[in-house]
Protein backbone atom coordinates (compact mmCIF):
# COMPACT_ATOMS: atom_id res chain seq x y z
CA UNK A 1 0.00 0.00 0.00
CA UNK A 2 1.54 3.61 -0.67
CA UNK A 3 1.03 6.87 0.80
CA UNK A 4 -1.94 8.47 -0.99
CA UNK A 5 -0.95 11.61 -3.43
CA UNK A 6 -2.99 14.96 -3.05
CA UNK A 7 -4.28 15.29 -6.72
CA UNK A 8 -3.71 18.46 -9.00
CA UNK A 9 -6.25 21.02 -9.06
CA UNK A 10 -5.60 21.92 -12.65
CA UNK A 11 -3.59 20.15 -15.63
CA UNK A 12 -0.41 21.37 -16.82
CA UNK A 13 -2.34 22.86 -20.13
CA UNK A 14 -4.72 25.17 -18.48
CA UNK A 15 -4.27 28.70 -18.06
CA UNK A 16 -5.49 29.62 -14.82
CA UNK A 17 -5.95 32.75 -13.59
CA UNK A 18 -3.37 32.59 -10.05
CA UNK A 19 -2.06 29.01 -10.87
CA UNK A 20 0.96 28.76 -9.24
CA UNK A 21 3.61 25.73 -8.57
CA UNK A 22 5.04 27.04 -5.23
CA UNK A 23 4.11 25.87 -1.80
CA UNK A 24 5.14 28.17 0.17
CA UNK A 25 5.85 26.19 3.51
CA UNK A 26 8.37 24.36 1.42
CA UNK A 27 10.09 27.30 -0.07
CA UNK A 28 10.45 27.93 4.20
CA UNK A 29 11.51 25.06 4.57
CA UNK A 30 14.32 25.24 3.02
CA UNK A 31 15.18 28.90 3.07
CA UNK A 32 16.02 28.00 6.42
CA UNK A 33 18.62 25.43 5.72
CA UNK A 34 20.19 27.70 2.63
CA UNK A 35 23.54 28.61 4.31
CA UNK A 36 24.17 25.16 4.62
CA UNK A 37 24.07 24.00 0.84
CA UNK A 38 27.89 23.66 0.64
CA UNK A 39 28.81 21.95 3.77
CA UNK A 40 29.92 18.29 2.79
CA UNK A 41 28.63 17.34 6.19
CA UNK A 42 25.74 19.26 7.07
CA UNK A 43 22.29 18.99 6.21
CA UNK A 44 22.27 19.08 2.59
CA UNK A 45 24.94 16.05 3.06
CA UNK A 46 23.00 13.07 1.25
CA UNK A 47 23.20 15.48 -2.07
CA UNK A 48 26.69 15.58 -1.66
CA UNK A 49 26.99 12.47 -1.93
CA UNK A 50 24.17 11.48 -4.90
CA UNK A 51 25.67 14.67 -6.81
CA UNK A 52 28.55 12.88 -8.77
CA UNK A 53 26.27 9.82 -10.09
CA UNK A 54 23.52 12.17 -11.38
CA UNK A 55 26.19 15.04 -12.73
CA UNK A 56 27.89 11.71 -14.74
CA UNK A 57 24.15 10.43 -16.27
CA UNK A 58 22.98 13.66 -16.85
CA UNK A 59 26.95 15.13 -18.67
CA UNK A 60 26.49 11.39 -20.43
CA UNK A 61 22.09 11.76 -21.50
CA UNK A 62 23.31 15.67 -22.67
CA UNK A 63 26.75 14.00 -24.63
CA UNK A 64 24.43 11.39 -26.14
CA UNK A 65 21.40 13.59 -27.33
CA UNK A 66 23.21 16.33 -29.08
CA UNK A 67 26.48 14.72 -30.45
CA UNK A 68 29.34 15.41 -28.05
CA UNK A 69 32.55 13.84 -26.50
CA UNK A 70 32.36 13.36 -22.87
CA UNK A 71 35.35 12.87 -22.60
CA UNK A 72 36.46 16.11 -23.84
CA UNK A 73 37.48 19.35 -21.60
CA UNK A 74 33.77 20.99 -21.86
CA UNK A 75 31.64 18.85 -23.62
CA UNK A 76 28.58 21.26 -23.33
CA UNK A 77 30.39 23.91 -24.50
CA UNK A 78 27.96 26.25 -26.80
CA UNK A 79 24.95 24.80 -24.81
CA UNK A 80 22.42 26.77 -22.75
CA UNK A 81 21.23 25.25 -19.29
CA UNK A 82 18.15 26.12 -17.29
CA UNK A 83 18.26 24.14 -13.77
CA UNK A 84 15.13 24.73 -12.11
CA UNK A 85 15.12 24.68 -8.08
CA UNK A 86 19.26 25.38 -8.59
CA UNK A 87 19.21 25.61 -4.56
CA UNK A 88 22.99 26.82 -4.05
CA UNK A 89 23.73 25.84 -7.00
CA UNK A 90 25.53 22.36 -6.67
CA UNK A 91 24.41 21.29 -10.31
CA UNK A 92 24.81 24.74 -11.46
CA UNK A 93 28.48 24.84 -10.65
CA UNK A 94 29.77 21.27 -12.37
CA UNK A 95 27.42 22.33 -15.49
CA UNK A 96 29.27 25.46 -16.20
CA UNK A 97 32.31 23.78 -15.49
CA UNK A 98 31.76 21.44 -18.29
CA UNK A 99 30.89 24.49 -20.68
CA UNK A 100 27.47 25.18 -20.42
CA UNK A 101 26.07 28.70 -20.14
CA UNK A 102 23.79 27.91 -16.92
CA UNK A 103 20.70 29.94 -15.47
CA UNK A 104 19.75 28.44 -12.39
CA UNK A 105 16.31 29.74 -10.46
CA UNK A 106 14.67 29.17 -7.80
CA UNK A 107 11.92 30.49 -5.68
CA UNK A 108 13.63 31.17 -2.87
CA UNK A 109 15.55 33.91 -2.56
CA UNK A 110 18.18 33.11 0.50
CA UNK A 111 18.90 29.86 -1.46
CA UNK A 112 19.61 32.22 -4.91
CA UNK A 113 21.95 34.52 -2.83
CA UNK A 114 23.79 31.85 -1.07
CA UNK A 115 24.48 30.31 -4.95
CA UNK A 116 25.26 33.41 -6.33
CA UNK A 117 27.79 34.49 -2.91
CA UNK A 118 29.64 30.59 -3.84
CA UNK A 119 30.25 31.13 -7.63
CA UNK A 120 31.71 34.72 -6.97
CA UNK A 121 34.19 32.69 -4.61
CA UNK A 122 35.01 30.04 -7.15
CA UNK A 123 35.21 32.37 -10.46
CA UNK A 124 32.15 31.03 -12.18
CA UNK A 125 29.62 32.78 -14.74
CA UNK A 126 26.32 31.70 -13.75
CA UNK A 127 23.04 33.48 -14.36
CA UNK A 128 21.14 33.16 -10.93
CA UNK A 129 17.54 34.39 -10.59
CA UNK A 130 14.80 34.51 -7.57
CA UNK A 131 11.59 33.77 -9.40
CA UNK A 132 9.38 31.02 -10.63
CA UNK A 133 9.00 28.49 -13.14
CA UNK A 134 5.95 30.16 -14.27
CA UNK A 135 7.44 33.56 -13.88
CA UNK A 136 10.32 32.84 -16.48
CA UNK A 137 8.24 31.60 -18.98
CA UNK A 138 5.94 34.51 -18.51
CA UNK A 139 9.10 36.64 -19.06
CA UNK A 140 9.18 35.74 -22.76
CA UNK A 141 12.44 33.67 -21.89
CA UNK A 142 14.15 31.80 -24.55
CA UNK A 143 14.13 28.09 -24.52
CA UNK A 144 16.97 26.07 -23.13
CA UNK A 145 18.76 23.33 -24.83
CA UNK A 146 18.44 20.99 -21.58
CA UNK A 147 16.53 22.00 -18.61
CA UNK A 148 17.15 20.12 -15.28
CA UNK A 149 14.68 19.51 -12.92
CA UNK A 150 16.24 17.86 -9.72
CA UNK A 151 14.78 16.92 -6.83
CA UNK A 152 12.26 19.83 -7.25
CA UNK A 153 8.54 17.94 -8.08
CA UNK A 154 8.04 16.52 -4.78
CA UNK A 155 7.84 20.40 -3.09
CA UNK A 156 5.76 21.76 -5.27
CA UNK A 157 1.74 22.75 -5.10
CA UNK A 158 1.12 21.31 -8.73
CA UNK A 159 2.98 18.58 -10.51
CA UNK A 160 1.53 18.52 -13.90
CA UNK A 161 1.48 22.57 -13.80
CA UNK A 162 4.89 22.51 -12.86
CA UNK A 163 6.22 19.83 -15.33
CA UNK A 164 3.95 21.69 -17.86
CA UNK A 165 5.69 25.02 -17.32
CA UNK A 166 8.75 23.54 -17.41
CA UNK A 167 8.58 22.04 -20.54
CA UNK A 168 7.72 25.60 -22.83
CA UNK A 169 11.30 26.09 -21.44
CA UNK A 170 12.66 23.20 -23.70
CA UNK A 171 13.37 24.34 -27.24
CA UNK A 172 12.39 21.85 -29.74
CA UNK A 173 15.07 19.15 -30.26
CA UNK A 174 16.03 19.69 -26.61
CA UNK A 175 16.49 17.56 -23.27
CA UNK A 176 14.87 17.53 -19.90
CA UNK A 177 15.93 15.50 -16.81
CA UNK A 178 14.18 14.88 -14.20
CA UNK A 179 15.24 13.18 -10.82
CA UNK A 180 12.50 12.53 -7.76
CA UNK A 181 11.26 10.13 -5.34
CA UNK A 182 8.69 7.49 -5.88
CA UNK A 183 5.47 7.12 -3.62
CA UNK A 184 5.92 3.50 -3.44
CA UNK A 185 6.39 1.87 0.61
CA UNK A 186 10.08 1.25 0.06
CA UNK A 187 10.51 4.73 -0.90
CA UNK A 188 8.37 5.62 2.53
CA UNK A 189 10.37 3.13 4.56
CA UNK A 190 13.66 4.23 3.09
CA UNK A 191 13.25 8.02 1.60
CA UNK A 192 11.30 9.36 4.21
CA UNK A 193 11.37 7.20 7.61
CA UNK A 194 14.83 6.07 7.04
CA UNK A 195 16.59 8.85 5.91
CA UNK A 196 15.46 11.08 8.36
CA UNK A 197 14.49 9.55 11.12
CA UNK A 198 16.98 6.87 11.43
CA UNK A 199 19.69 7.81 9.69
CA UNK A 200 19.33 11.34 10.19
CA UNK A 201 20.77 11.90 7.03
CA UNK A 202 17.72 14.76 6.52
CA UNK A 203 15.87 17.04 8.77
CA UNK A 204 12.88 15.71 10.38
CA UNK A 205 10.21 16.80 7.89
CA UNK A 206 12.12 17.54 4.75
CA UNK A 207 9.83 15.62 2.29
CA UNK A 208 6.08 14.61 2.74
CA UNK A 209 5.72 11.65 1.17
CA UNK A 210 2.39 12.00 0.26
CA UNK A 211 3.81 14.62 -2.51
CA UNK A 212 5.94 11.44 -3.82
CA UNK A 213 5.49 11.01 -7.46
CA UNK A 214 5.58 7.95 -9.22
CA UNK A 215 7.32 7.53 -12.94
CA UNK A 216 4.12 7.35 -14.52
CA UNK A 217 2.66 10.32 -12.98
CA UNK A 218 5.46 12.24 -14.23
CA UNK A 219 5.66 10.53 -17.48
CA UNK A 220 1.95 11.57 -18.18
CA UNK A 221 2.36 15.27 -17.12
CA UNK A 222 5.41 15.77 -19.72
CA UNK A 223 3.92 13.93 -22.67
CA UNK A 224 0.49 15.91 -22.22
CA UNK A 225 3.24 18.97 -22.28
CA UNK A 226 4.40 17.57 -25.66
CA UNK A 227 7.94 15.61 -24.37
CA UNK A 228 8.80 12.63 -25.59
CA UNK A 229 10.16 10.08 -22.72
CA UNK A 230 13.23 8.55 -23.66
CA UNK A 231 14.58 6.69 -20.26
CA UNK A 232 14.03 6.18 -16.92
CA UNK A 233 16.77 5.26 -14.89
CA UNK A 234 17.22 4.35 -10.79
CA UNK A 235 19.86 5.49 -8.45
CA UNK A 236 19.96 3.19 -5.87
CA UNK A 237 22.47 3.51 -2.54
CA UNK A 238 24.72 0.67 -1.35
CA UNK A 239 25.00 0.91 2.06
CA UNK A 240 27.68 -1.66 2.30
CA UNK A 241 30.07 0.59 0.14
CA UNK A 242 28.07 4.19 0.98
CA UNK A 243 27.59 5.00 -2.37
CA UNK A 244 25.23 5.41 -5.27
CA UNK A 245 25.14 3.44 -8.58
CA UNK A 246 22.59 3.74 -11.99
CA UNK A 247 20.06 1.04 -11.15
CA UNK A 248 17.13 -0.54 -12.89
CA UNK A 249 14.88 -0.71 -9.62
CA UNK A 250 13.26 2.89 -9.76
CA UNK A 251 11.13 2.14 -6.82
CA UNK A 252 12.87 4.75 -4.54
CA UNK A 253 15.20 7.22 -6.64
CA UNK A 254 14.84 7.83 -10.21
CA UNK A 255 15.65 9.89 -13.35
CA UNK A 256 13.60 11.00 -16.17
CA UNK A 257 15.02 11.85 -19.66
CA UNK A 258 12.55 13.96 -22.11
CA UNK A 259 13.07 15.66 -25.37
CA UNK A 260 11.25 17.83 -27.01
CA UNK A 261 10.35 16.84 -30.97
CA UNK A 262 12.59 18.81 -33.14
CA UNK A 263 10.75 21.66 -35.14
CA UNK A 264 10.10 20.37 -38.85
CA UNK A 265 12.67 21.41 -41.24
CA UNK A 266 11.66 24.77 -42.82
CA UNK A 267 9.46 25.96 -39.71
CA UNK A 268 9.61 29.32 -38.48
Amino acid sequence: MTPARREPEHMANESLPGATTIDDAEIEKFSAMAAEWWDPFGKFKPLHKFNPIRLGLIRDRICEHFGRDRHTKKPLEGLRLLDIGCGGGLVCEPMRRLGAEVVGIDAAERNVKTAMAHARETGLDIDYRAMTVEALVESGEAPFDAVLNLEVVEHVADVDLFLGKSAQLVKPGGLMALATINRTFKALLTAKIGAEYVLRWLPAGTHDPRKFVRPDEAGRALEAAGMTLEAVKGVKYMPVLDSWRVSDDASVNYMIFATKPAAPQGAA
